[in-house]
């Protein structure tokens, strides 16, 4: 599949990162499919079948953020030249804690104790993003065998991967994305650990999930809000439920809905105005 990359840059005095999240959102609503921050702004991916000039020009000319000039350029990647790309220009190996390393099949093997190979597509997850490594770092301090564990919005995989590798009962990873679950398939064989239940949708997959002693949900502000009734629903009795996805000044608005629902706020942690938090049930 050959897909567009194209390269958004701004003129505003609203923080990047804030735009990239608003931009990142209305650009999902026509088709693009991954993202990644760079020094201008943001590049977004889009699978060339759906891209649409017209619709890209109404999503920049109707954006929600006043004051911001956007302005982009846009380059053909075919596909098959995708893992190159990655190699090249984004997925650098990643190492937390010195007990992970996140790399791709193309890089050196590293002596740790979970070392997780994810080739990583079109999907988000593959630690370089704040939210990645965040939540990566929450489950490190975290006792999982014998656990049920869910991965919500799990594009690549890596946060199943690493609580099947820490000795997790039972995993499910979920995304509704059909690239994003295509490749999670993928990284799950690659690291042996085809006990993982990989299911493609949204938060109606947990109507058949079961119950889970601990939740994954790193996806963004506006979804967490709208799902977590259902997180909750799926959520032992004092389980507790990790999510990412959204800065620093969100945190109030995911207090206020988690507290709806009797769950408990615990800590947050934040790195580069992104944050994971964790709440008890």
């Amino acid at each position: 599949m050959n897909y567009y990359e194209l390269t958004f840059a701004y003129q505003s005095a609203i923080e990047k990162e804030i735009i990239n999240d608003v931009l990142a959102a209305e650009l999902g609503e026509i088709g693009f499919e991954s993202f990644t921050e760079n020094e201008t702004g943001l590049t977004a991916f889009v699978p060339a079948k759906l891209y649409s000039e017209e619709a890209l020009n109404a999503t920049i000319a109707q954006f929600p953020l006043e004051g911001v000039e956007i302005t982009h350029t846009i380059q053909l990647i075919e596909g098959q030249d995708w893992n190159e790309e990655w190699e090249k220009n984004y997925f650098k190996p990643i190492r937390i804690k010195d007990e992970c390393i996140i790399r791709a099949s193309f890089h050196a093997t590293e002596a740790v104790k979970y070392d997780i190979v994810i080739d990583p597509k079109m999907a988000f997850g593959t630690g370089n993003h704040e939210t990645t490594f965040l939540m990566i770092s929450e489950m490190l301090k975290l006792e999982l065998e014998g656990k049920a564990l869910l991965d919500m919005g799990c594009g690549t995989a890596v946060l199943a991967i690493l609580a099947a590798m820490k000795g997790a009962k039972k995993t499910v990873a979920i995304d509704i994305d059909e690239w994003a679950y295509a490749n999670a398939l993928d990284n799950v064989k690659m690291n042996n650990t085809a006990q993982i239940e990989v299911g493609l949708g949204g938060a109606e997959q947990l109507e058949t999930a079961g119950m889970f002693d601990i939740i994954f949900a790193n996806i963004n502000r506006n979804i967490l809000l709208n799902d977590i009734h259902h997180y909750t629903a799926h959520l032992a009795v004092g389980g507790t439920l990790f999510m990412s996805g959204f800065y620093t000044e969100d945190i109030p608005a995911i207090t206020a809905e988690c507290a709806k629902y009797n769950l408990r706020f615990v800590s947050n942690t934040e790195k580069n105005n992104w944050v994971a938090v964790q709440f008890v049930k």
